[in-house]
């Protein structure tokens, strides 16, 4: 490409690149202060709350990927909380439910991000629990600019807060008024709960590890966990299957659980070792994605030709039947990954890639293994335009309209090299009412279990849901060499797959990669609430040829064609070593105008 958007920045001391400005510019600033990577990436993570709260919440989840350059090792942080004790298949059907709802507070797993950014810190970071807060705190505090995003989602559900969820109205309807866009939104009561936080932590002494420590336990087993039990015991909420119900999470469950460290997938890419989060995510669906494509020439194909389209799409159909068949936590059911992600499965799935696009759903047998698929919705309410939403509020009545839900990003590297690359999301402004006492909301991860019996994702205490949340980093010889990721739901590993390969084989540079014209297919079940699928259904950003377009048609594709700018959150950053030294660099995602890359 000889045209972007913006520079890849570049420099040496350190580089940030998020879905938010005042994000990267929070966590640059705590690089300026003498943090290192993992004290940005919390700095940062924290900001996301506040001023993308249509996106993340303290409420949410969050799973990242952590390279610690000293150690020269990857780890994955599984901030994926499970479905509380009372989550039972029993229940839910007693219900008189099919699907878990996609909003309320039946689909509310243990809150995970919050509990996780607070043990990067204690671990990895530097900053004491006060500074690592304090930009967060300001925001909510002192307000932020609303962007277009939040005053067009609040306007979703603004019949809604007012007549159901009036805890949510009194927080993002100021005085019964839409928020304007560019205009400063505030959250006190959300600056209280961190301010409170802080006290709480301090009082019970010690150093800084300590100090973070006594916030995890507030947040677990103090007031937090008990405001939120309180609310989810004494409230019946209004949710998308049209009828009110409470919510099952207690705070037994808060105190029983604590984010975790893993060890990551991974497969090799073109002399690249590729590291993706565990089959609780569908991470893996990028890593055999890349498997089959490896045995085909990339770098001679147009990437936005027809040829690279089609190969690229059917490839993610195969990988996103197996992770519709099979992905789910390792914990409690048997999956098959190491055959999943081997070269010769790949070599055999390879053979299913024809001319035309296929029509069926076509998960492996792994191991001889018979694979199972939930009963599948065709059509329905899901993103056909591009758009960067997830469907994440239901259609029971014209109180629920589909809102564009999504989720936030942040990639840091620090002048020694330590790298991280998180996904938060969930806990949005628009899944669940907000709890008066916190100011924020709690997640609707659970939409993602079955209520049908005996599949790997079928609801049952304990169990993480399989996410779509999905940070990737990659490493060459050993060290690392890029950290990236994006919002999108089922489209994640999808575009990632695309950026990897426009970098890879295509010799693009980051940001070229990042704006390269981009597509999504919908072929695989939705991991959203009320779970459609749709067969052929390819979206193509508007500025793909004409002739690309009518070609995919032609063999057989159901194309629809979104906005020039439609497809796509990306951010990354990246290391060249060479023998004066490391060149950090990152790029971020003009759509939207609100992702950047800061550095120097």
């Amino acid at each position: 490409m000889s045209f972007t958007t913006r520079p890849e920045i570049r420099g040496t001391f350190g580089v940030v690149a998020s879905t938010h400005w005042l994000a990267s510019a929070a966590g640059m600033g705590a690089l300026e202060r003498g943090g290192n990577a993992f004290d940005a990436a919390v700095v940062a993570g924290l900001v996301l709350q506040v001023v993308e709260p249509h996106l993340n919440g303290p409420g949410g989840d969050m799973p990242a990927l952590l390279w610690i350059e000293e150690e020269k090792r990857v780890e994955v942080l599984c901030g994926q909380g499970p479905a509380p004790a009372a989550a039972t298949l029993a229940h839910y059907r007693g219900l008189g439910l099919d699907l878990i709802p996609g909003s309320g507070l039946l689909a509310t797993c243990v809150p995970g991000a919050t509990e996780a950014w607070l043990r990067l810190l204690r671990d990895h970071g530097t900053l004491s629990l006060e500074d690592a807060l304090a930009p967060a705190i300001g925001y909510a505090q002192n307000g932020m600019p609303a962007v277009a995003r939040i005053v067009d989602t609040i306007a979703g559900v603004r019949e809604l807060f007012a007549t159901e969820w009036c805890t949510s109205a009194a927080i993002w309807l100021p005085r019964g008024d839409l928020p304007k866009p560019g205009r400063l939104l505030a959250n006190p009561t959300l600056a209280g709960t961190w301010q409170r936080l802080i006290a709480e932590a301090k009082a019970g002494g010690g150093n800084r590890e300590a100090v973070v420590d006594g916030a995890r336990r507030a947040w677990r087993e103090g007031f937090i966990a008990e405001a939120i039990d309180a609310f989810c015991r004494d409230n019946e909420i209004l949710d998308a299957s049209g009828r009110r119900h409470r919510g099952v999470l207690t705070g037994a469950d808060m105190a029983a659980w604590q984010s975790r460290i893993e060890a990551p997938l991974t497969v090799d890419y073109r002399g690249l070792t590729v590291a993706k989060c565990g089959v609780w995510s569908q991470g893996p669906a990028m890593l055999q994605q890349l498997r089959l494509l490896e045995g085909f020439d990339l770098a001679s194909l147009d990437p936005t030709g027809p040829d690279f389209i089609h190969l690229v799409t059917e490839a993610a159909k195969l990988a996103f039947a197996d992770r519709d068949a099979w992905y789910a936590d390792p914990d409690f059911v048997d999956v098959p990954a190491a055959t999943l992600l081997s070269r010769a499965y790949a070599e055999e799935r390879r053979k299913l890639i024809g001319a035309t696009a296929s029509a069926e759903t076509r998960p492996g047998a792994p191991d001889g293994r018979a694979p199972r698929l939930p009963t599948l919705r065709q059509a329905g309410p899901t993103a056909t335009d591009g758009s960067l939403g997830e469907p994440t509020v239901g259609t029971a009545s014209r109180l629920f309209p589909i809102a564009a839900g999504d989720t936030c990003h942040v990639d840091v590297i620090d002048r020694d090299g330590n790298m991280v690359s998180a996904t938060p999301s969930g806990g949005w402004l628009q899944s669940s009412p907000a709890i008066p006492e916190l100011g924020f909301a709690l997640g609707t991860r659970m939409q993602m279990f079955w209520l049908q019996e005996g599949l790997p994702t079928t609801l049952a205490p304990g169990r993480r849901p399989r996410t779509t949340l999905s940070p990737t980093l990659v490493l060459k010889d050993g060290a690392a060499l890029l950290a990236y990721g994006t919002p999108g739901g089922d489209q994640q590993d999808q575009w990632q797959a695309q950026f990897l390969i426009h970098h890879v084989d295509q010799g693009m540079n980051l940001q070229e990669a990042i704006d390269c014209p981009a597509f999504h297919n919908e072929h695989m079940i939705n991991s959203f609430y009320p779970r459609p699928a749709k067969p052929k259904v390819l979206a193509l950003e508007g500025r793909m040829p004409s002739a690309t377009i009518n070609e995919l048609e032609r063999r057989g594709h159901a194309v629809t064609v979104g906005g020039p700018w439609s497809e796509g959150r990306l951010s990354a950053a990246g290391i060249e070593r060479g023998p004066d030294g490391m060149v950090l660099k990152a790029a971020a995602n003009p759509r939207g105008m609100q992702g950047y890359a800061v550095g120097r």
